[in-house]
């Protein structure tokens, strides 16, 4: 089974996430900030199961910018999904661009803040390296 992980300080936000969440996908857990959840991928049978991370930018704690890249120099095969305010600063070399790594302009994605729930459970889906959806 692949894990979903949700990085969100908010915590209104982070359990409203969550519950939706849970209703299309099998496993996911919600940490409070970036520094919870590379101590959560720390642990090889959590890694082992992490298939994608949704993270607010921008957080509290540890920058987006350093987490995804952190994040992603740990675990390359796991993608990452950024929630982007507006108003948040840019992930310079992370974001998709001209001058972007390819393996990591595959593996994170941007998603603009407003969102509806349909498409963030769309491109949670899409982006979720083998089938992990709850069945009718």
């Amino acid at each position: 089974m692949v894990t979903v992980l949700i990085v969100e300080s908010d915590p209104l936000e982070g359990f409203l996430r969550k519950s939706i969440l849970e209703r299309q996908f099998l496993d996911v857990v919600r940490v409070c900030d970036a520094a919870e959840a590379l101590c959560l991928v720390e642990q090889p049978h959590f890694a082992k199961n992490l298939g994608l991370v949704i993270a607010s930018h921008p957080m509290l704690g540890i920058g987006g910018p350093a987490f995804v890249a952190e994040l992603h120099a740990r675990l390359p095969r796991v993608r990452i999904l950024v929630l982007m305010d507006p108003n948040a600063p840019s992930l310079g070399d992370l974001a998709p661009g001209p001058n972007a790594d390819p393996l990591t302009a595959a593996s994170i994605r941007f998603l603009p803040r407003p969102f509806s729930i349909d498409q963030l459970l769309n491109l949670a889906a899409q982006m979720l390296p083998q089938p992990n959806l709850k069945s009718a």
